[in-house]
């Protein structure tokens, strides 16, 4: 089989050099384990973080090894009766075309109910990603107006239509093209959306919030976070998901200029890491898996095939090539 490996830790920007594909024998699962044929894997921004040789709250990649993703994909060899042959299941072994792991760490999914890719996108991780960013950590309220960065990505694009559906006052968003822009607009229904490379982020903010924002969903970090907290009224609040504007840079990025008004203004930024919320993750799929089936939230994809380009994807996703969740078909 193949599976994708860390050839070298990044300086900067990753490059084709950072990877490597080798052919391995595929495993054979053991007591307890099952083999599972993987269809798709994920594509996912905090995978470059874990290029670094630094402590975080997942270990790094090491050299040489193979990478680690979500994952989703058929059960083919099984060692454990409570997941049988054929069952499909999500797993944390991708960046590979077979994998072995325990039966006790996979997560069974039905492929009636929706796409086998939705389990790595809006029915998965992405989406409950954005439930608890916006739910449990930035304390959404109907009648909220909300501010997402990186809002046609896999989890901004989730959050804006959460937000919407969930009785928010205006939904607005910050995309990297026009493109981007239009389709947060008319296809997920954001009440306003702009283009942040046209103008500063805090100028286009402030013309689409004019009377400001409660809520902050934080893909981006960065100048967009700073827009926020000057945009954000009396005790505002901050999902701090990710700061994806910063994760290629060689030197410490400026922080925000104006932090001193999130003590004026008695905000409140908390950051999160969604897999200390998995026991949210049925509260998520009663709510937002309706929604998925009826066609009220919509969950747009971008689809490489092949797992030989599952680099380049990574590439293209850390350039904002992607519009929603990013998936190699393998």
């Amino acid at each position: 089989m193949k599976e994708i490996r860390l050839a070298a830790r990044p300086n900067g920007w990753p490059t084709d050099d950072t990877f490597e594909i080798a052919e391995v024998p595929t495993p054979v699962p053991g007591p307890g384990q099952v083999l599972v044929r993987n269809a798709f894997v994920s594509v996912d921004p905090y995978m470059r973080g874990r290029m670094n040789d630094t402590k975080s709250y997942v270990p790094p990649y090491q050299v040489g090894a193979p990478l680690e993703g979500g994952a989703v994909g058929e059960v083919v060899a099984s060692e454990s009766p409570e997941v049988p042959v054929g069952s499909f299941v999500v797993h944390g072994l991708g960046w590979r075309e077979y994998a072995v792991t325990e039966a006790s760490r996979v997560r069974v999914v039905d492929p009636e109910l929706g796409a086998l890719s939705a389990y790595l996108g809006v029915l998965g991780m992405t989406g409950l990603t954005a439930y608890v960013g916006l739910i449990d950590i930035a304390r959404f309220q109907e009648g909220d107006t909300v501010f997402v960065s990186g809002a046609a990505g896999a989890v901004g694009s989730v959050v804006g239509q959460i937000a919407r559906l969930r009785g928010a006052k205006r939904v607005i968003g910050s995309a990297g093209s026009a493109e981007k822009v239009r389709h947060l607009i008319d296809d997920l229904g954001f009440d306003a959306a702009f283009n942040y490379r046209d103008a500063p982020v805090r100028h286009q903010l402030r013309e689409a919030a004019p009377d400001g924002i409660d809520v902050y969903f934080d893909n981006v970090g960065g100048d967009h976070l700073e827009a926020a907290i000057g945009s954000l009224r009396k005790y505002g609040r901050v999902a701090m998901c990710g700061a994806i504007a910063s994760y290629n840079d060689t030197s410490a990025p400026a922080a925000p200029r104006n932090l001193s008004m999130v003590v004026g203004k008695e905000l409140n930024l908390r950051g999160y890491i969604v897999s200390n919320h998995n026991n949210r993750m049925p509260d998520f799929l009663a709510e937002v898996g309706p929604w998925v089936r009826d066609g009220r939230l919509v969950a747009r994809e971008t689809v490489v095939e092949g797992l030989e380009n599952a680099p380049a994807a990574f590439i293209g996703l850390l350039k904002g090539e992607n519009t929603g969740k990013m998936v190699v078909k393998v």
